[in-house]
């Protein structure tokens, strides 16, 4: 799936690849002569990775993610005095990066906890560009860049529907070349599942898994189609059974962790996606591509994905498979490609000057 490790995706950590690279390599295509240096910092979650990564991958710039995750003494000393804030400034691994920032041209910074360490690194001629609500004062970052449901706004906020990601048209289109050889052998449509997992907010465990799966089988029996299911690291052991023994029922497929992850085969080639509502960074992804997107909620809380999750569906991108609604029955409507990264990142250059 990936080219060598230019890219990270948030499969690739959900599939437990988070060693593959962290680099982001510079893009020739974008005809500059010195790329552009970008320190990457964040908690060290998939879907940080893969925003963070994202936005520098498609800006242009060379980068590398730095997991971080300050205590709340060190965040309380970040907002301190100049003096104070070196000796906190390390990233996960206990290396320094006030060395590696003033190597950087720019601090790309994401999260609360990340937010804490981009902006303590703010410097002239280093700006920093945060991603998602830093849970501090705007003023302190040169740009953010977040989603409408984070529910900011202010004259350094820029503003998308969807999260910052890597899956670009052309990485589809490579994905469509690489994968749908070898999926021609299968029934359409070909309905595919992009499965998350339990979380701080919501929940997902065999309960969660049988009605899930319940709904994919039953759609795929109807429409005489065929079934791949792709989990995450994040599955329980025992949901994963569960969904593993409904697939097969189908004569379906359950990708087991071997070999390459078809997950960004699956968002380019397949008919029709069905995503956990857990993960931001998945269905930003999933909707980037050209298959009608349905959203299976989860037991839990989140204010932010749930209005997340509001505006994709009033805009006619997503369905959210309630209980009792008759979209369970998978059938198909037309979309396009939703994907707010690339207006982003122009308005992003335009602020900069870079």
């Amino acid at each position: 799936m990936k080219s060598g490790g230019d890219r990270l995706m948030a499969e690739d950590v959900y599939a437990g690849k988070a060693t593959v690279s962290n680099t982001v390599l510079h893009q020739a295509a974008t005809g500059a002569a010195v790329p552009v240096s970008a320190l990457v910092v964040g908690e060290d979650f998939a879907g940080m990775r893969s925003q963070a990564l994202g936005l520098v991958s498609r800006a242009g710039w060379q980068g590398q993610f730095h997991a971080v995750r300050p205590s709340r003494i060190a965040r309380l000393a970040l907002r301190g005095p100049q003096w104070l804030r070196p000796r906190f400034l390390d990233d996960g691994a206990g290396q320094p990066l006030s060395f590696a920032a003033d190597q950087a041209r720019v601090v790309v910074s994401i999260g609360g906890k990340g937010g804490a360490v981009g902006a303590a690194l703010r410097a002239p001629g280093r700006p920093v560009v945060q991603i998602q609500h830093p849970r501090q004062p705007l003023s302190n970052f040169d740009l953010i860049v977040a989603c409408v449901h984070d529910e900011i706004s202010g004259p350094n906020v820029l503003l998308g529907r969807t999260a910052l990601h890597g899956l670009t048209p052309d990485r589809l289109a490579q994905a469509r070349e690489t994968w749908m050889p070898r999926f021609a052998h299968l029934p359409r449509p070909l309905i595919a599942g992009l499965i998350g997992g339990s979380n701080g907010r919501f929940q997902f465990g065999v309960g969660e898994a049988a009605r899930l799966g319940a709904i994919l089988v039953k759609a795929v029996a109807e429409q005489k189609g065929s079934l791949i299911v792709t989990p995450s690291r994040r599955t329980d052991p025992q949901a994963r059974e569960m969904l593993s023994d409904l697939v097969d029922s189908v004569g379906g497929t359950l990708w087991d962790g071997e070999g390459e992850n078809p997950y960004v085969g699956l968002i380019a080639c397949a008919d029709h996606l069905v995503v956990t509502i857990d993960s931001v960074s998945m269905v930003s992804e999933a909707v980037a591509g050209e298959a009608p997107v349905s959203v299976f909620p989860l037991p839990g809380k989140s204010r932010r994905i749930t209005r997340f999750a509001e505006e994709l569906e009033r805009s006619g991108r997503i369905r959210v498979l309630r209980e009792h609604s008759p979209f369970r029955k998978l059938e198909p409507w037309a979309v396009e490609p939703l994907d707010d990264t690339p207006a982003l990142v122009a308005e992003m250059h335009r602020r900069l000057g870079f």
